[in-house]
């Protein structure tokens, strides 16, 4: 008869890691349109541009060194914007990181709103910048008092800083503020 002991001993460890994986963080629908109300902040990650970082020679200034929409891309961002149309959920403020791909995608979404905020820049490249670009979006987000709905278009690390959640490109996170504390209400996919 064959030693299982050491089979036992992995399957105990996935069902672990499967627990933890599954209970870590809350599940949210990624159509929460309905916690997106007055007052609530929708963090998104820029829409499809392929790749995983930014090339060699990289210039902020410079679309033509940055990873870039994709045909593909420039259909979600619109789509973004169309969503909150279709629901008639009010945005009047909008702010981006500097770099491209989140200013077309905001610019796409939402013509003439965008504001840059370099607080949301990607840290990527320098993980030594996030805690205290997290402290600055933070900070922002905290002074941000509208009465409607705040979108920013940020990057994958800047969120999952501020929340916990790894979005896919184009998802929106629908946070409340209380003070400098982020409650995560619902994530959205148009």
């Amino acid at each position: 008869m064959a030693n299982n002991a050491p089979r036992r001993s992995l399957l105990k460890g996935c069902a672990v890691l499967y627990f933890a994986a599954t209970t870590a963080w809350p599940a949210y629908a990624k159509d929460d349109w309905q916690s997106i109300a007055p007052g609530t902040v929708v963090l998104f990650r820029h829409a499809t541009a392929p790749g995983g970082s930014d090339p060699a020679g990289f210039q902020l200034e410079d679309c033509r060194t940055q990873r870039n929409l994709s045909t593909e891309g420039r259909v979600q961002a619109s789509a973004i914007g169309n969503a909150f149309r279709q629901r008639n959920i009010p945005v009047t403020t909008v702010w981006s990181s500097q770099w491209c791909r989140t200013r077309d995608t905001a610019d796409r979404a939402f013509p003439g709103l965008r504001i840059d905020q370099p607080a949301f820049n990607s840290f990527f490249a320098n993980y030594s910048r996030e805690s205290p670009q997290t402290q600055a979006a933070l900070d922002l987000l905290a002074r941000w008092k509208g009465q409607d709905v705040l979108v920013v278009f940020t990057h994958q690390v800047n969120i999952t800083a501020l929340t916990g959640i790894v979005p896919e490109s184009g998802e929106g996170v629908v946070v409340a503020l209380s003070g400098r504390e982020l409650k995560v209400l619902g994530r959205i996919k148009p």
